[in-house]
């Protein structure tokens, strides 16, 4: 009788601990703001890694103020798009 009760307590402590709070096999639709939140991140990140990158010498001037303008741009345009599918609120 003691084994069973423990078998049966040790199942319940095994499954409180490991059982997920949310069901793994669904995922959550991802909707336009999440990719452009994604991506903005993704740009934020390259603007960083090319500044880092022309001070460490690896750029030329030129090419460094190109790829800066065109990340500056993107993320320019991801802003806004995310602002209008927010419906305003941050303006």
């Amino acid at each position: 009788m003691g084994l069973i009760a423990s078998a049966v307590l040790l199942l319940a402590l095994f499954a409180y601990v490991f059982w997920p709070e949310e069901n793994p096999f669904i995922q959550r639709a991802r909707t336009r703001l999440d990719f452009l939140e994604e991506r903005r991140e993704a740009v934020m990140n390259n603007l960083r890694d090319l500044s880092f990158e022309f001070r460490a010498g690896k750029y030329p001037e030129q090419d460094y103020a190109t790829q800066r303008d065109m990340l500056e741009r993107e993320a320019a345009d991801i802003l806004r798009e995310m602002d209008t599918l927010q419906g305003g609120q941050f303006s």
